[in-house]
């Protein structure tokens, strides 16, 4: 079955990701499937659950072309050395449309792994470091508006309430599952992939 971006506020968007112990072709494949989603949406960055997927992983291209720019597949990564701080507008794929300025360190390092079992240690700056930050937050189980103040949360009101309505439809039509089948279809990729299950989320 071929992925698909979720939206706000699908439980898979609030969980916390596990890292990930083992690497086979169906795993890559599902990256490779992560970068063509996010360039169709003209993305430039999408985590793991976004696609409904409780695995730590990210892809990302500060361009969000296809043919430019490198993209990025990161598997378990860790920010930390933050320093300095600026706003900047952002938005995500998992609430179309919607928009708001968002506060981040300026400068983290980013560690983690690529598909092949290399070590990512790399200090990033400016957009890049921001997109990056978007993205783990995402696999902690935290949106990009949840790190806005209340001025500019109020604004956004409304627009969130129309995805959760939205949700809350489609799970009455049979159209998204029930809370029970998504938490075993977590604790499946969750068994493959990070060794174990989770009890939260």
């Amino acid at each position: 079955m071929p992925l698909s971006i979720i939206h706000f506020p699908h439980p898979t968007l609030r969980h916390v990701s596990r890292p990930i112990v083992r690497v086979d072709a169906k795993l890559k494949s599902m990256a490779e499937e992560m970068l063509e989603l996010m360039y169709e949406f003209d993305g430039v960055g999408l985590a793991a659950n976004q696609v409904d997927l409780p695995l730590r992983m990210f892809v990302c291209n500060p361009t969000g072309k296809r043919d430019e720019g490198e993209p990025w597949i990161v598997l378990n990564p860790e920010i930390d050395r933050p320093k300095g701080n600026d706003t900047a507008q952002e938005g995500c794929l998992s609430v179309p449309g919607v928009y708001g300025q968002v506060k981040r360190p300026k400068s983290v390092r980013l560690r983690g792994f690529d598909l092949q079992g290399n070590d990512i240690n790399q200090v990033l700056d400016g957009f890049i470091a921001r997109v990056v930050q978007h993205e783990v937050d995402h696999l902690d189980g935290i949106m990009f508006f949840d790190r806005m103040g209340e001025e500019g949360l109020r604004d956004l009101e409304g627009h969130l309430d129309e995805f959760q309505t939205d949700y809350a439809s489609k799970q009455g039509t049979g159209s998204i599952a029930d809370e029970a089948t998504l938490a075993k279809q977590r604790a499946e990729w969750e068994t493959m992939y990070t060794g174990g299950t989770t009890t939260h989320g």
